[in-house]
């Protein structure tokens, strides 16, 4: 997870100043029985730790928050991490947020726009494996629309499945 993609170097989204503050990785899955069964999820979120570093942080500012491994995203309130996370970013202390996939950083649309609005007032950037995003950037942006769209798709499999058991 150490890639740096064509144009993340040069395209004017990470700046010294971003580097100068902590790269955090938001480490989650929804319960303890994802957690055992799913290993290798649980490793690729701590091998972000590389792609912080290929991304130009040194160790020394990587900040990994696993408090939230096997709980639910349900409730904000019971998720300790998360609502570290959101303590650095009001704080000024991060410079990028690291997750495996944007969709997962916050399962509550109310939580990702918490998350990413806080990221815009800090001057934050998000980052996956994908890219990295800024959510102050018009185009960038869209990865907010993105993510609405993954929520909605997934809603609508879900009244889809209650309604065939029914």
């Amino acid at each position: 997870m150490s890639t740096v993609l064509a144009g993340e170097r040069g395209d004017g989204k990470i700046q010294g100043w971003h580097r100068d503050r902590l790269a955090v990785i938001y480490v989650r899955q929804s319960s303890r029985q994802q957690v055992a069964d799913h290993g290798e999820s649980t490793r690729l979120q701590y091998g972000l730790t590389g792609r912080a570093a290929a991304l130009g942080w040194p160790a020394s500012r990587v900040m990994v928050i696993d408090e939230d491994l096997g709980r639910s995203a349900a409730n904000a309130a019971e998720r300790p991490g998360f609502a570290r996370l959101v303590a650095e970013l009001t704080m000024g202390h991060v410079g990028l947020v690291l997750g495996l996939e944007m969709s997962r950083l916050a399962r509550a649309g109310r939580d990702w726009h918490q998350l990413t609005g806080l990221c815009s007032l800090a001057g934050a950037l998000l980052a996956d494996a994908a890219g990295v995003y800024d959510p102050n950037w018009y185009n960038d942006r869209l990865v907010r629309h993105e993510v609405l769209c993954d929520r909605m798709e997934v809603k609508g499999h879900h009244r889809r499945v209650v309604a065939a058991v029914r």
